[in-house]
C-alpha cells in the first residue's frame, strides 16, 4: 500500500502583489465614475421647522424638491432679500413650476410616474402667500402628491 508523504522542504512561492496598485486605480476609478453628487446648489437659507409626526421618504429619486425661502447672503445683492422660489440649481417664478416638473416626470419610467411626490423646504419664517401660490401652482400641474419637510422635535 502507498503512502502519500508530504514533501520537506518546499514552500508556498511568495503570492506576488505587482497588481495591486493597478487594481486599486480600477477601484478608485470606478467609485469616481459612479459617485453622484449633489445635483443642485443651494441658493436660499431654509430653516425647516420642527415637528412631531414625521414620515421618511422611501424613494428619494421619485421625488422633486422646491426650496422657499430668502436668498442666501452672497446672492442678496442681486436677488433682493425677499423669500424666492428655487427649482434645481436656479430661481424660478411659479411659471416655471409645470415645466420643471415634468422635466422629472419624462426622466422616471412610465410604471412609476404615480409615485412621484413633491417636497416643499421651505423656511420657517416665509409667510404663507407664497406658499399658497405654489400650492397652487403644484395643484394646475395635476402635482397632488406634496410632502413638508421638517425636522424632528427634540
Amino acid at each position: 500500500m502507498a503512502s502519500i508523504r508530504k514533501k520537506k522542504g518546499k514552500s508556498l512561492p511568495p503570492v506576488s502583489t505587482a497588481s495591486l496598485p493597478d487594481i486599486i486605480f480600477m477601484l478608485l476609478f470606478f467609485f469616481m465614475v459612479v459617485t453622484v453628487m449633489r445635483d443642485s446648489e443651494r441658493k436660499v437659507d431654509v430653516t425647516t421647522p420642527n415637528a412631531t409626526e414625521l414620515s421618511k421618504l422611501e424613494k428619494k429619486s421619485l421625488v422633486n424638491y422646491i426650496y422657499i425661502g430668502r436668498p442666501i447672503e452672497k446672492l442678496q445683492k442681486e436677488a433682493g432679500t425677499k423669500p424666492r422660489i428655487q427649482l434645481g440649481d436656479k430661481f424660478a417664478n411659479l411659471a416655471d413650476i409645470p415645466l420643471f416638473l415634468e422635466k422629472h416626470r419624462v426622466k422616471i419610467n412610465e410604471s412609476q410616474r404615480g409615485a412621484i411626490k413633491t417636497s416643499l423646504r421651505i423656511d420657517k419664517d416665509v409667510t404663507m402667500g407664497i406658499v399658497t401660490d405654489v400650492k397652487t401652482a403644484l395643484r394646475k400641474a395635476g402635482q397632488l402628491a406634496v410632502n413638508y419637510s421638517a425636522k424632528p422635535k427634540v
